[in-house]
């Protein structure tokens, strides 16, 4: 098996992927025999150990080992990969040696490996590719990545040979695309300067624009917008504004869910890592996926200036914003930055054109296109979301008057007429329910 890892030319950057490197050197150490079998047993139980790690991580089944190297090839980031994400498997000299890859792969994938078991003594690669894991949640483990890992690795389970490799992996990257960009649909950005990483973010809610109640016309608005840009046609940077608990941001993350198939993708960002801005768009402007940047809860008080960034990224700078980039903010303000009566006034000690000052903050808010309002509901648009939500759970059938009633004096008390203090009052209803 080392050997066979030694041998690889387009995907050689995964022969040193840490649990099939140490694995294999295992398996090799115990046939020339160089070292002690406990040595040996000890450092395959600790690679198993993170196998199994991994395999939470990501709802692994059945065959670990074969899944744990169709992950692989789904998450190599190479020149062969990247190009057959944006174009599809193309006539090249690179594809006999791509082929070759796969030939090894083959072999790794179905590798038997009772002999070594035999040899040491031990029964837990018999165990792992015949695994059944706990059932779980989604919510307790990246189902996206999982999804797909296993489809490939039934591909690769039903392949005769290198030929038929070679057309289940480029026709997966083509339709699903490569690396975590591939595989994830949310990020974030951590790190300082442009040495940061993109960091999936890996159980985002399951939401739909079905759940919103209400809000029809500021859905459509929004899903136009997305649609347009996921097809590739011109679309609006988009502003989410208006009372708290409306929706704005479960909109957002619906939106996400709807369009991720047509290859749209999320990277959250927050107001202090505005300065990477730049940095962060050079590094996905030529992957083949949608990106919308993601701001929640957007605004700024008179003596922050991180706005400055974001108004040259969105429009201003010498650099055209990349056709597959769009911002997406949401925010209880209008106008974003904090504004002051002195503002709107000439009069001032400490500034001879104060209404400059007041373009100045107006200028953030007029570079997204597109602007939604998400006002709070009226009194009847409130119980229409509470009858909504409760209709969802079959234990609340028939105490619709009852709900009503004491939806109003949960509002009274303070909560408001939203759509979150409705979900919260549900809640509150179906936490006291013997």
């Amino acid at each position: 098996m080392y050997d066979k890892l030694a041998r690889l030319i387009v995907y050689k950057e995964i022969a040193d992927a840490d649990i099939l490197k140490s694995i294999a050197g295992s398996i090799r150490d115990c046939k020339l025999k160089q070292k002690d079998k406990t040595e040996i047993i000890e450092n395959i139980y600790g690679q198993i150990h993170k196998l199994l790690d991994l395999a939470t991580a990501y709802g692994f089944n059945d065959n670990l080992w074969q899944a744990y190297l169709a992950y692989l090839l789904a998450m190599a980031e190479t020149p062969f990969s990247l190009h057959c994400e944006k174009k599809g498997a193309s006539e090249g000299t690179v594809n006999l040696f791509a082929k070759k890859d796969f030939a090894i792969f083959r072999e790794l994938f179905f590798y038997d490996f009772t002999e070594v078991e035999q040899e040491l003594s031990i029964d837990c690669f018999s165990v792992i590719t015949s695994y059944h894991s706990i059932p779980k949640a989604e919510h307790y483990y990246n189902k996206s990545v999982a999804d797909k890992v296993k489809e490939l690795q039934a591909a690769l389970s039903a392949s005769k040979n290198e030929e038929d490799v070679f057309d289940a992996v480029t026709e997966f990257y083509k339709r699903y695309g490569v690396g975590k960009f591939g595989l994830n649909k949310a990020f974030r950005l951590v790190g300082e300067g442009e040495n940061f990483d993109l960091v999936p973010i890996t159980n985002t809610e399951v939401v739909k624009l079905s759940d919103i109640i209400g809000y029809e016309t500021q859905k459509k608005q929004l899903t136009d917008n997305t649609r347009a840009f996921v097809e590739g046609r011109k679309a609006n940077n988009c502003l989410l504004f208006g009372d708290s608990g409306t929706g704005k941001s479960t909109s957002i993350k619906a939106i996400l869910n709807e369009f991720y198939d047509d290859g749209l993708r999320m990277i959250e960002i927050y107001k202090h890592q505005f300065h990477q801005l730049s940095a962060l768009i050079s590094r996905i402007k030529n992957r083949n996926y949608r990106f919308i940047i993601y701001m929640d809860d957007l605004s700024f008080e008179e003596f922050e200036i991180e706005y400055k960034y974001l108004k040259a990224v969105i429009e201003g700078g010498l650099e055209i914003r990349p056709e597959n980039i769009l911002i997406y903010a949401t925010s209880n303000r209008r106008h974003l930055v904090r504004e002051t009566w002195s503002d709107r006034s000439d009069m001032s000690k400490d500034e001879l054109h104060r209404s400059d000052t007041m373009q100045e903050k107006l200028s953030l808010v007029a570079r997204f296109g597109l602007s939604i309002n998400y006002s709070a509901p009226d009194k009847r648009e409130f119980e229409n979301i509470v009858k909504g939500i409760a209709a969802r759970y079959p234990e609340l059938a028939g105490k619709e008057e009852e709900l009503l009633a004491k939806a109003n004096i949960w509002e009274l008390r303070g909560a408001g007429l939203s759509g979150r203090s409705a979900q919260q009052f549900i809640h509150d209803v179906l936490g006291k329910l013997e």
